[in-house]
């Protein structure tokens, strides 16, 4: 029985018609009791789905307090939206769903929470629904008011919630088979932490994201699973079929990370690739102006894996006028749109196949999508096996001689030749100049113009190095740069399996070290520091050891016979300067090469990136210097959660904006 409930059968007993006085106190004791209650503040979280499980994450501050407004204005909810997370979802709250703005995600539940339960398996804190809430909380509210406490609640799932006082409450899960005989449930098993207010749960709500945008980043990630014209995945390709069952996990990394790249140089696959990436930054972008009209910043854009190796291609094609980009028909790189090419049907007349021309009108084949079909899809047209044979040579030999050693016009030559004294030296420097390479030996397709000229571009754990040099080239010239972008930074973890250098092919007679990334927090780290001095340290043991041996040696092949002493002394009299002369000649060494190390002159790895250096490596982790193989296929993905690579990143954008980072890089 609870106090008041005592204190009125106290009251009843002892005086059956009580006193004014009486009935006062009584009002008095319940206004304080009624005092002590305070409505709990309403905090605004939507569920993501990680690893196949909900997960409640909370708004930020900002975003949750606009949200509570909107809620509280007395308007309809219906149809109105909020914008959250910097602009980038959209909450439309009468649904209470959350949804991307400017790529595709599924919608998520949003939900006004003020009651939380801890989940099963990982400790984290659930919220109740808002209808359920909302009993919680008055049952809460009356409890306080009356001093009632030991309030047992049954949700919707019949899950049984039990008050027994502000501090303790608990959620029970409901018995399993007694419904059959209607019995009601009852606690069963551990029980589970109720709490009120997102005050009381553990759970890192941040402040929220500044008004004012200074600079937009374009993230272009690999192709990952989705490898397929149609979007399918790897595994609907085939790729399972023939994939070997040992050493799973590794195998399984090459298929979604490596083997993209190879999809790449299909010019089927590649066509498409850059098409739907170029789009997609020119769609976004304008949409992103179309939200943010007040915008002055700058754009950069960033690719990991294979999306840095298009993003490096679609640069490379780019024009350094954007205003006539439409009007350009004299591209380098297109090879179907150059001259006076013959039609569709004039090919097929030459191929003595004219009769198949109304197929492929049927069909709405034209001369690009006759290229880039197989000899399936020329058989479920109906096209018999001998002209599919023709048809199919005929375009794979105008590819390799006219899309990547085709003849130009004397004006598309100039700029071919250019392009190629601009980019790079190909291993075949005899071959006739009138038939040219493409300059960096992409796959010959249509590369799309983007509506914005980049500042800087970031590639992360990428493969251009390699792909470069597989295209047959073997140094990049230092005077190239990209046409429309200034700044070329590539950043690569130690330890990843797919990232290769670009220096090397700039300047390949050196040899020298990639650019250190310093830590976040300042300096090297620890491990690094005490490798480079226990390196110094063992270097100078070995100095002091072979010096000694050297003495040692010394006295041990002298003569000891009286007779040349004479002859010794003269030896050693002679030897001494020369041996001082040794000396100096070492030290005078030594500090020249520690002279030469303290002031290192500037290594020339031309205008790529705006004569910066190119190159930057980040420290790895002390537990991952144990053993770089168990990490390799980690270290592939490590950018995004990398304060290093952030603070680069962050500290080369605002460059382009005259705001300087106190902190050299290493």
């Amino acid at each position: 029985m609870s106090s008041v409930e005592s204190h009125q059968e106290h009251l009843s007993q002892s005086d059956p018609s009580p006193s004014p006085n009486s009935c006062s106190s009584f009002e008095l004791i319940d206004m304080d009791a009624g005092s002590l209650y305070e409505p709990v503040s309403p905090h605004w979280f939507y569920c993501k789905i990680i690893d196949s499980k909900e997960t409640w994450i909370p708004f930020n501050s900002e975003d949750s307090q606009q949200l509570e407004e909107a809620y509280g204005s007395g308007k309809d909810c219906n149809g109105r939206v909020v914008s959250t997370d910097g602009g980038r979802y959209d909450v439309h709250l009468g649904e209470r769903m959350r949804y991307a703005v400017y790529w595709d995600e599924l919608a998520s539940e949003v939900r006004r929470c003020t009651w939380f339960y801890k989940g099963d398996k990982d400790n984290k804190y659930v919220p109740y629904s808002e209808s359920f809430s909302q009993v919680l909380e008055e049952t809460y509210r009356l409890a306080v008011t009356l001093d009632e406490w030991k309030k047992k609640l049954e949700s919707p799932n019949r899950e049984i919630i039990i008050l027994h006082n502000p501090k303790l409450m608990v959620h029970y899960q409901p018995i399993a088979g007694s419904d059959e005989w209607g019995s009601t449930p009852t606690e069963q098993g551990r029980p589970r932490t109720v709490k009120r207010g997102v005050e009381n749960i553990s759970v890192d709500i941040h402040c929220g994201e500044p008004l004012q945008i200074d600079h937009l980043v374009f993230v272009v990630h690999g192709i990952g699973p989705a490898c397929d014209l149609r979007f399918r995945s790897i595994v609907q390709c085939d790729l399972q079929r023939i994939t070997l069952p040992s050493i799973n996990r590794l195998r399984h990394f090459t298929n979604d990370t490596i083997l993209d790249v190879f999809f790449y140089n299909s010019p089927t696959y590649c066509q498409t690739i850059v098409d739907t990436v170029a789009s997609e930054m020119n769609r976004i972008y304008t949409l992103f102006l179309q939200r943010n009209p007040d915008f002055k910043g700058g754009v950069s854009i960033a690719g990991h894996s294979l999306g840095s190796l298009i993003l490096f291609d679609i640069l490379t094609n780019q024009k350094d006028s954007l205003g006539d980009i439409d009007s350009e028909k004299g591209s380098v790189n297109i090879a179907v749109d150059q001259g006076d090419a013959p039609t569709l049907e004039e090919d097929l007349k030459k191929l003595q196949l004219s009769e198949f021309c109304n197929v492929f009108e049927k069909e709405k084949v034209d001369k690009e999508a006759l290229a880039l079909c197989t000899d399936k899809d020329l058989q479920e047209m109906g096209i018999p096996l001998g002209p599919r044979k023709k048809i199919l040579n005929y375009f794979r030999t105008r590819k390799n001689s006219v899309g990547i050693n085709r003849q130009t016009t004397q004006s598309a030559s100039a700029v071919n030749i250019s392009k190629e004294s601009e980019f790079c030296s190909s291993i075949d420097d005899t071959r006739n100049d009138e038939y040219l390479d493409v300059g960096i030996g992409q796959v010959s397709v249509k590369y799309p113009r983007l509506i914005y000229k980049p500042e800087i571009f970031f590639a992360f754990g990428s493969p251009i190095g390699m792909f470069l040099t597989v295209r047959g080239l073997k140094r990049i010239d230092p005077n190239y740069k990209f046409p429309t972008c200034k700044g070329f930074f590539n950043i690569y973890h130690p330890f990843d399996p797919v990232a290769y250098r670009i220096e090397p092919m700039v300047v390949p007679g050196m040899e020298f070290e990639p650019m250190l990334i310093p830590h976040h927090k300042g300096r090297k780290r620890m491990h690094l520091e005490l490798r480079e001095g226990l390196t110094r340290m063992s270097m100078d043991l070995k100095n002091n050891l072979l010096g000694s041996l050297r003495m040692a040696w010394k006295s041990f092949t002298r003569a000891p016979y009286p007779a040349l002493q004479a002859s010794e002394t003269a030896e050693e009299t002679e030897a001494e300067p020369e041996s001082s002369l040794e000396k100096s000649s070492d030290v005078n060494a030594d500090e020249t090469s520690a002279a030469v190390k303290e002031e290192v002159p500037p290594i020339n790895v031309g205008k790529l990136n705006g004569g910066q250096r190119i190159d930057y490596v980040l420290q790895e982790k002390p537990i991952e210097s144990f053993n770089e193989y168990l990490f390799a296929l980690q270290s592939h993905l490590c950018y995004w959660e990398s304060e290093d690579t952030v603070l680069l990143v962050l500290k080369e954008i605002y460059q382009t904006q005259g705001i300087f980072l106190d902190q050299p890089l290493q």
